[in-house]
């Protein structure tokens, strides 16, 4: 089963919004899909349909031995959510501190999961360097790093194209090596934008997986508690492209489509 991360040097970067897409395109497709958050805003639950009010999850109790086969919850989008869970900064970098003691308290439960042959998962990480992602590296199949079109992104594409931003051990190496790039908000009328995606182009070349345009119509879906699964926009459009190229690059064979899928418009009660 592969195991796709989805990554960022920073927050604000529409790292969670794609997860949200990437794992509601893949199970509209016919996959089993598990999205796990690792990252401590726990946000990916509201993305996927998810009440505010829902507060359980695996990461924030981490030492509890919590069962997460039992603490999955099906989302509206058909897929299945292990959340991060409602936690206080203590108690979050209580759970960081617990995976930099012991990493199997993390990959373990990632193990068993992954050991199903029809599912794939998803891990929303946290931005940038953290003990989650780093227990997990060594699992991980494919990792998509979202950069904004900006200068500081600029900044981070030689260490891509060098395989080193992840880390100087040879596991993070590997892991770098399995990385692809997606340029978030990206506005062909800006010429920074413009120079940096020629920058990435070069450096990258298809390991730039592509662009997802400044498109209204992305904010707008999630203020009415939707993803752009059906609609005919701009970043409608990148989404659908960047979610095939993610297909390609991790070799999935397509099952048959779920018959009757569409995208429901509710959060949840």
């Amino acid at each position: 089963m592969p195991l796709i991360a989805i990554a960022s040097p920073k927050g604000g970067v529409g790292k969670t919004t794609l997860t949200a897409y990437l794992a509601a395109y893949l199970a509209a497709q016919g996959w089993r899909v598990v999205a796990l958050d690792l990252d401590p805003q726990n946000a990916l639950r509201l993305h996927l349909g998810l009440s505010i009010r829902e507060e359980a999850g695996v990461m924030a109790n981490l030492a509890e031995d919590t069962d997460w086969h039992a603490a999955m919850v099906e989302t509206p989008f058909g897929v299945q959510l292990l959340p991060f869970g409602n936690a206080d900064p203590v108690d979050a970098l209580d759970s960081f501190a617990a995976i930099m003691e012991d990493p199997e308290l993390i990959a373990r439960p990632v193990r068993q999961i992954a050991a199903r042959a029809d599912t794939i998962m998803l891990l929303d990480t946290p931005p940038g360097p953290n003990p989650a992602t780093a227990a997990l590296l060594p699992l991980i199949d494919l990792t998509v790093l979202v950069l904004l079109a900006d200068g500081g992104s600029a900044a981070m594409i030689p260490r891509i194209a060098e395989n080193s931003f992840m880390g100087r051990s040879a596991t993070a190496r590997r892991a770098a090596e399995r990385a692809v790039v997606v340029l978030n908000q990206f506005d062909a009328d800006a010429p920074l934008a413009d120079a940096v995606l020629a920058m990435a182009e070069r450096s990258l070349g298809d390991r730039l997986l592509g662009t997802i345009r400044r498109d209204d119509a992305l904010a707008e879906a999630l203020a009415d508690k939707r993803l752009l699964l059906e609609d005919d926009t701009p970043a409608a459009d990148d989404l659908h492209a960047i979610a095939e190229a993610v297909i390609h690059q991790a070799r999935l064979r397509k099952p048959g489509r779920r018959r009757g899928f569409s995208a429901l418009s509710e959060w949840g009660g």
